[in-house]
């Protein structure tokens, strides 16, 4: 008799993880891992089969009232045999009474309406290497060069709940490059550049204005392999949709960021690219 039991997951599972998103076509970091155990240790669930791995899941909490789910993947030879579901329920489970989120496939979307899940906005992954330009009058430092602090209360405009611990990680890994829009001492942009299996992904991208976003993307680009890059861009931002066509970027990877309930209220004005599907 076979046996299915959901355990945390370990180093080597978040390793494990990570390879079964690239097979899926999502392209995570290389890197993304290390960002996301501080986020939340106990939030990466493993359902092994008779002790062998089969599917997975993140339920990563935030602050007291917020959550998010990735990761969400049953190996092809098991799928349609309940494990998924199983992991989908503890997952859910371990995020009760909170604002949930995920940003779903467009194969699985309408599986998360009949969860309760609402669609808030459509990412559109944009790939290529941008054309070059006249860049804004901003300036553009690195961004480890600022009061760590200011960086943390500029995510929190476009994040409902503070996660410096998961911040400092994601901006700081060795291989990443993190960039700021700074104007008479304002933090007026944000973009951070991580090394994939793929086209190089920016995430997150936060901009006063569309020309600081295609100002940050060209100078994260120098930082991409051949300058190819990868932004998630919110739909629900038409600026940011324009910025990546007016750089020659292409759609290639469609997501839905949904909620269980309202939408919190975020500076969209200013998100051009999402930080990462997985966690938000």
């Amino acid at each position: 008799m076979t046996r299915f039991e959901i355990t945390g997951a370990s180093a080597t599972d978040m390793e494990m993880l990570r390879t079964w998103a690239d097979e899926e076509g999502w392209n995570p970091g290389d890197s993304d891992r290390f960002a996301f155990a501080v986020a939340d240790p106990e939030g990466f669930l493993v359902g092994r089969l008779d002790g062998e791995p089969v599917a997975c899941i993140s339920a990563v909490r935030y602050g007291s009232g917020f959550g998010f789910i990735g990761f969400y993947i049953a190996r092809p030879d098991v799928r349609g045999q309940g494990y998924g579901i199983q992991l989908w329920r503890a997952g859910t489970e371990r995020l009760k009474g909170r604002l949930v989120g995920l940003d779903g496939v467009v194969e699985q979307q309408d599986n998360y309406r009949k969860s309760g899940f609402r669609s808030a906005w459509t990412n559109m992954r944009y790939e290529g290497v941008p054309r070059p330009g006249e860049d804004s009058a901003v300036q553009i430092v690195d961004a480890a060069s600022l009061p760590f602090a200011a960086l943390a209360a500029y995510d929190r405009a476009f994040f409902p709940e503070a996660r410096d611990a998961f911040l400092s990680a994601w901006t700081g890994l060795p291989g990443r490059t993190a960039l700021a829009a700074v104007r008479d001492g304002r933090l007026e942009g944000l973009g951070v550049i991580r090394p994939c299996s793929g086209a190089a992904r920016i995430g997150p991208l936060y901009a006063a204005t569309p020309e600081v976003a295609a100002a940050l993307v060209r100078r994260l680009a120098g930082h991409a392999p051949g300058g190819e890059v990868a932004v998630d861009v919110p739909g629900v931002n038409p600026a940011a949709a324009a910025v990546a066509t007016g750089l020659g970027l292409v759609p290639a990877f469609e997501t839905a960021r949904m909620y269980t309930g309202p939408a919190p209220e975020l500076d969209l004005s200013g998100l051009y690219g999402v930080t990462s599907l997985e966690l938000g």
